[in-house]
């Protein structure tokens, strides 16, 4: 049985997410967060978790309005503005990650409704298959920037059991 491209996508997009596969999805480095952690950050030479949290935020909602064909936001200044938190608190960096979680399965959605031609792009840019692929890599680099603060905040267990 020969997959479709949206299968290859979906999969590697739940284990970005969900699905432990080499190494634990972003669901997993966030998971007991809480908002004093995710706001501790290592020296000036990195993000805080909610930064990063922002910042994959900004980059999953460009690309869902991108493919469902909305206009596009004005951009950032820079890809710095996207790191930035004005909010602090339990109840906002919940929402935050409740955010990110339900951008992350509304493009799901649309990744799953992609055909063999999600390759094929006649406009200008990167085809939708690319960009999704993109943004997997994206989360995955990300996700161990955030394991790695956690490990430097000692809230990530030194021993950790996976599947």
């Amino acid at each position: 049985m020969q997959n479709k491209i949206s299968d290859v996508l979906l999969q590697n997009w739940d284990y970005a997410m969900d699905i432990e596969d080499w190494a634990p999805p972003l669901s997993a480095a966030l998971e007991g967060v809480n908002a004093e952690q995710a706001s501790w950050k290592p020296g000036e030479a990195g993000n805080s978790i909610w930064e990063t949290v922002k910042h994959l935020t900004y980059y999953k909602e460009r690309l869902l309005i991108k493919l469902k064909g909305l206009p596009k936001l004005p951009d950032l200044e820079s890809n710095d503005a996207t790191f930035t938190v004005t909010e602090s608190g339990e109840e906002a960096w919940g929402q935050a990650v409740a955010k990110l979680k339900s951008v992350h399965a509304s493009l799901r959605e649309i990744i799953e409704a992609l055909e063999e031609g999600a390759y094929d792009w006649g406009g200008s840019g990167h085809a939708p298959g690319e960009e999704v692929m993109s943004l997997i890599l994206h989360d995955c680099y990300h996700t161990g920037q955030i394991v790695l603060v956690r490990k430097l905040q000692g809230s990530w267990p030194s021993h950790r059991s996976f599947s």
